[in-house]
């Protein structure tokens, strides 16, 4: 089954605050997110319930930094997932993704 999520490129969306906060993982270090992506699964990071969980995408991702040593190029890759992923027009999503997506990082990790 892994192997039919992974090569279909099916999207995983993960919460990890709140998986952290229902008891699902025990904290983002321990969290499958990590190891499916450096497995090269189509994994997007999420806030699911941003008021219940206490969270944003911003302290998502920082705790992927924080705590799991993910870096800019870890970040834009799940940040492209999720555009590829999302339910807009294929060419909407690849000018995002070129246009927005790729500058950006480019311009916040300095190269």
């Amino acid at each position: 089954l892994a192997a039919y999520v992974r090569d279909r490129r099916v999207p995983l969306e993960m919460c990890p605050s709140s998986n952290i906060q229902t008891g699902v993982a025990d904290s983002f270090a321990h969290h499958p997110l990590a190891k499916l992506s450096k497995l090269r699964f189509r994994v997007t990071i999420n806030t699911d319930n941003r008021l219940m969980s206490a969270t944003s995408m911003t302290r998502e991702m920082t705790e992927m930094v924080n705590q799991c040593d993910w870096t800019f190029q870890d970040l834009q890759r799940v940040t492209i997932n999720a555009l590829k992923s999302s339910f807009i027009p294929f060419e909407e999503r690849l000018a995002i993704i070129e246009g927005v997506v790729k500058p950006a990082y480019l311009k916040i990790s300095g190269e």
